[in-house]
């Protein structure tokens, strides 16, 4: 069975997300993945769809290394670990500056700095039950964990959009989480995780390569389209490093046009400057036979584990996802 994974950032209920899982597992998907940021809290959702399963493996896709205290992440971590009996893979990232600072109230600096020693403390406290650390970014006199963690080990995942950190999840990450690739870049991003793994004598064939692909599946391509416009406007607009990303994706003009309108308050106008071809080269989007061939293009790309991510808001939301989930299913 093809391995794939189901992404849930917003939109659906924490009841509902738990819904989704469950059926999620039913049809043979590998893993299932929570955002951190408006969608409600990662670890408990998680916790809940832990008791829910039996099998499907669970992810946070991603933690934030700033917005919570490292101790508890590692914390939230292994129990959830425990609660799923060793399902549990812990994602974490860099976040964005829009949201650390804005929303949060949190200093945000040396991202990749704070990643590498973020990796170190949660690791270190699974495996001992207690830490105490003097870094540049994150400094703790002392904590322990007051319960034994199910296991000294849990796969570690990082998120990364550029060469740098992508180099430095080479060097400390099970595996990499990605976001609105291209067909190109699993190639790309192979060649920078050996170039970390060497720095470390790891071997790179070990680290899992993963991409969230946002998803909309319709009954035709246009409505599909239409569906998946908002949401790339958002993260286009609104996020920097996205916008980045998608300009180095060889849509330069049409990224500063949507940021241009964002900036303004446009939203429609955003969303208007989101072309077909944007939507194309990063998402899975069409007929359920249109998605299913996106999704092995992906595979044969170098994406060992492509991760659909529909985008929905408001009442009907949970019926977006449930169609993906359906839609997609691995066979």
């Amino acid at each position: 069975m093809s391995r794939l994974g189901i992404a849930v950032s917003g939109g659906p209920s924490p009841a509902e997300i738990i819904d989704l899982v469950t059926l999620a597992e039913d049809l043979g998907y590998e893993s299932a993945w929570v955002a951190e940021g408006h969608g409600g809290d990662q670890f408990a959702i998680l916790s809940g769809c832990a008791m829910r399963t039996s099998s499907i493996t669970l992810g946070t896709a991603i933690s934030s290394v700033y917005v919570r205290s490292i101790p508890t992440i590692a914390m939230a971590a292994a129990s959830v670990d425990d609660i799923s009996q060793g399902r549990f893979i812990l994602g974490l990232g860099s976040s964005h500056k829009v949201q650390v600072v804005l929303e949060h109230d949190v200093v945000y600096a040396k991202p990749i700095t704070r990643l590498r020693e973020s990796v170190e403390i949660v690791r270190t406290l699974l495996r001992t039950g207690e830490v105490q650390y003097r870094g540049e970014t994150v400094w703790i006199e002392n904590f322990d964990f007051w319960f034994t963690p199910l296991r000294p080990e849990i796969p570690i995942y990082a998120s990364a959009v550029f060469p740098k950190m992508t180099a430095v999840c080479g060097e400390i990450a099970d595996g990499i989480i990605l976001t609105r690739s291209t067909l190109k870049t699993g190639g790309e991003v192979r060649r920078l995780l050996a170039e970390g793994a060497a720095r470390t004598d790891r071997d790179p064939s070990n680290i899992t390569v993963s991409t969230l692909l946002p998803t909309a599946v319709a009954d035709t391509r246009q409505e599909a389209l239409d569906m998946m416009r908002p949401g790339l406007a958002l993260y286009a607009g609104f996020f920097p490093r996205y916008n980045r990303l998608i300009a180095g994706h060889g849509f330069a003009e049409e990224a500063a046009t949507v940021a241009e309108a964002w900036a303004m308050g446009d939203r429609a106008g955003a969303e208007r400057a989101v072309t077909d071809a944007m939507i194309d080269a990063t998402s899975i989007v069409g007929t359920p036979e249109q998605c299913r061939g996106q999704l092995e293009a992906y595979r044969e790309s170098g994406i060992d584990l492509p991760i659909i991510s529909p985008f929905a808001r408001g009442p009907n939301a949970k019926a977006t996802f449930e169609a993906a989930i359906r839609a997609c299913a691995p066979r």
